[in-house]
């Protein structure tokens, strides 16, 4: 356990508090039992060891990461008891999916050592969902999603930017200081700025790193697949990457890909529990109509950058960007006539040249175009969606 104490002594030095991510103020961190989840490299540990930096005795507290080679030997059980037993009162567990029986242990934990706190983070959606269930009354949970732009901002720029509300959006209330350009920044932020490592030279190599760790190992070892059917999932994404966005023809597809139909849903579901698109629900009422995937979009316009061969189709970024700014706070569904519903709002999103010919008739549209400054009207700069957290 002293190796432990080592290297989480060390890393907690080595973490600067100067920026600090948004949902770490959401967080109720008194908890018994805190799970954070995100996709990797979205900036989870990081804020645990922030969090204890700032607001916890670091003598009480104990920061570990369960793909440790200290747990080849021994189990987390004995080291929380340890732990406990020594004066600790909060064990942080980074990357805890890493651990076989991580949610028995954990349970068990929690159960024995009431007075211990537990926070856990894992990027393994697959294996976190299929491990949780015996915390799920125990628990509370939290999401954490990459970086939005005003964070972007604050990274970059150094700049302090509030969060908007989605009225104020509306209303066209949500500005920027006078010397930065955003349309420029926007785009910059597309591209490579929705990870905090965005400011790392070799950020590009580490998106593929990610990509490749998720297709290549997360789902196949999550759904037991053999080597041909995980490299038909990642031809499978690199078929969505190239829509414009993606309208999902299951048949079609699993005839191109020499799969049956039900395994075609399946792997879906998989790359979206990882993280690597989102699917969008139709806005037809009816709880049966409500879950119908109409239109399937990357996770984030960063990884379209990273799986295009050229520049990615610029209505399919757009779109990308809108979905992903308005997911971590609004529900965002599909507009049967239009693109996008955020109840009672309809969304056209496109480029400067954007008409409202489109939502002409429809109560409460707006457009939404991804090469202005301001808004006008009923016209919204697509960045200003970036300021909503």
């Amino acid at each position: 356990m002293e190796s432990l104490i080592n290297k989480y002594r060390y890393i907690l030095a080595q973490t600067s508090t100067d920026f600090m991510r948004y949902l770490h103020d959401q967080i109720d961190w008194n908890a018994r039992l805190i799970a954070i989840l995100g996709s990797r490299g979205v900036g989870k540990t990081t804020m645990l060891l922030q969090h204890i930096k700032l607001h916890d005795d670091p003598l009480t507290s104990l920061y570990i990461s369960a793909d440790d080679l200290y747990f080849t030997n021994h189990r987390l059980t004995d080291l929380a008891q340890t732990f406990f037993q020594n004066g600790g009162k909060k064990l942080y567990i980074d990357e805890v999916h890493k651990y076989e029986n991580w949610s028995t242990e954990i349970k068990n934990i929690y159960d024995f050592l009431p007075q211990l706190q537990i926070v856990y983070t894992g990027s393994s959606i697959l294996d976190l969902e299929k491990g949780g269930g015996d915390l799920s009354r125990r628990k509370l949970q939290y999401y954490l999603h990459g970086l939005s732009f005003r964070e972007y901002l604050k990274m970059k720029c150094q700049v302090d930017v509030p969060v908007f509300s989605f009225e104020d959006v509306l209303q066209g209330k949500a500005t920027l200081p006078v010397d930065l350009r955003p349309v420029a920044l926007f785009k910059e932020y597309l591209r490579n700025g929705y990870y905090p490592f965005f400011i790392e030279q070799n950020s590009l190599t580490r998106l593929d790193a990610i990509i490749n760790q998720t297709l290549e190992n997360d789902i196949p070892a999550f759904a037991h697949i053999n080597v041909s059917t995980a490299l038909k999932v990642k031809r499978l994404l690199y078929i969505i990457a190239q829509s414009v966005p993606f309208k999902p023809n299951f048949t079609k597809l699993a005839a191109e890909l020499d799969i049956s139909r039900n395994v075609i849903n399946d792997l879906f579901v998989y790359l979206e529990k990882s993280n690597m698109i989102t699917m969008l629900r139709t806005d037809t009422q009816g709880v049966k109509l409500l879950g119908k995937v109409d239109k399937v979009y990357l996770n984030n316009t960063n990884i379209a950058y990273a799986l295009s061969d050229s520049t990615p189709d610029i209505g399919n970024i757009r779109e990308t960007a809108f979905l992903m700014s308005t997911r971590a706070t609004l529900h965002t569904l599909s507009s049967s006539v239009s693109d996008f519903y955020i109840a009672p709002y309809t969304f056209e999103v496109g480029g400067v040249n954007k008409t409202r010919k489109q939502v002409a008739g429809i109560d409460n549209a707006y457009v939404v175009k991804d090469d202005i400054e301001y808004s006008a009207l009923r016209t919204l700069p697509l960045w200003s969606f970036g300021l909503l957290y």
